[in-house]
């Protein structure tokens, strides 16, 4: 067994339905989830920067590119 280390595993695809829900009225979790409150609250205010930041977001979930807090990428 690992030792813990003060990090969790995030995974890809929860950030991924989290995102999906910003286009519904939910912006902002997925930032939540993996840390990332000041954004967070930014894309509730906004609407996910009218919708333009949660298109982002989502592109860049789905090509790996998104991160934690901490910057580490997302389990897969």
């Amino acid at each position: 067994m690992k030792p813990f280390t003060g990090s969790t595993k995030k995974t890809w695809i929860t950030a991924l339905v989290l995102c999906v829900l910003g286009f519904i009225g939910f912006g902002g979790l997925h930032r939540f989830y993996v840390g990332k409150v000041g954004t967070g609250i930014l894309w509730i205010l906004t609407c996910g920067l009218l919708g333009i930041g949660t298109v982002i977001d989502l592109v860049y979930i789905l090509t790996g590119g998104f991160r934690c807090k901490n910057g580490e990428p997302l389990y897969k």
